[in-house]
């Protein structure tokens, strides 16, 4: 049986990506990507990923569901959002804001980030706890979200690896990102040619996870993640890009 936090395993894997030097293209407003979720090759669930302009800034919006019946008896409906300064350089600005909101069967978590960068430092909620913190921040620190769009927006080159600070859970996490190799690849959307990626997590909570995880990114101007993937107990969980509008 699949464990219950699998069915977001994938998609928030994506959010801890770091920085590589130089740009590869601009980043698009708006956007969607749409995954198909797999364990086993049984769907599990669907995942989506947007951009959208949002009142002078940039919003991204996560959402992760588990299939229909799945939820019969544990139920995935998650949401995580990011609001970005929007600048005119052609990667996404500083973040302003950070939110998830999480229902994983009885678990329930409600957080937000808001940065204040001037100060160099963030106030932690916790919506369901009451509890807040004011924690400081380095300058060019990332919320986990917005780090994806930033990787995509980089040229990349393996063999390699670099380094990030993203905050997430009231700290600062240093995460590594090797970048592996090139691979060719085939999904049901077509072939392509890709970039595969190695996230070596160390933060809390969502991604704390023991697995190995592989990610694997169209080698051309999009960086599109047409497939992500961690192996688990039994087997492994699968991340397919299934369509959208990019």
């Amino acid at each position: 049986m699949i464990k219950p936090y699998l069915l977001r395993l994938l998609f928030p894997v994506l959010l801890m990506l770091p920085l590589f030097q130089g740009t590869a293209s601009s980043f698009t407003v708006p956007e969607k990507l749409v995954f198909d979720l797999t364990w086993a090759g049984i769907n599990t669930g669907t995942a989506v990923l947007e951009t959208m302009p949002d009142d002078g800034a940039v919003r991204i919006v996560s959402t992760t569901r588990s299939a229909a019946w799945v939820s019969v008896f544990f139920t995935v409906d998650d949401r995580v959002e990011a609001l970005l300064h929007r600048t005119s350089s052609r990667t996404p600005g500083p973040p302003k804001q950070y939110r998830a909101r999480l229902r994983e069967g009885s678990y329930r978590r409600n957080k937000e980030v808001v940065f204040d960068h001037a100060d160099r430092q963030a106030t932690y909620i916790d919506h369901i706890s009451g509890e807040k913190r004011q924690v400081p921040i380095q300058g060019n620190v990332l919320d986990p979200l917005s780090c994806f769009y930033y990787v995509r927006s980089l040229k990349m080159e393996p063999p390699g690896s670099v380094f990030v600070s993203v905050f997430d859970d009231k700290r600062s996490w240093t995460v590594e990102v090797r970048v592996l190799r090139r691979e060719r690849i085939t999904t049901k959307l077509g072939e392509f040619n890709t970039i595969v990626i190695r996230p070596l997590m160390k933060s809390e909570g969502t991604f704390n996870r023991k697995g190995d995880i592989f990610i694997w990114l169209t080698d051309d101007e999009r960086h599109l993640p047409v497939k992500m993937k961690t192996k688990v107990i039994v087997g492994s969980v699968t991340a397919t890009l299934a369509g959208g509008t990019y």
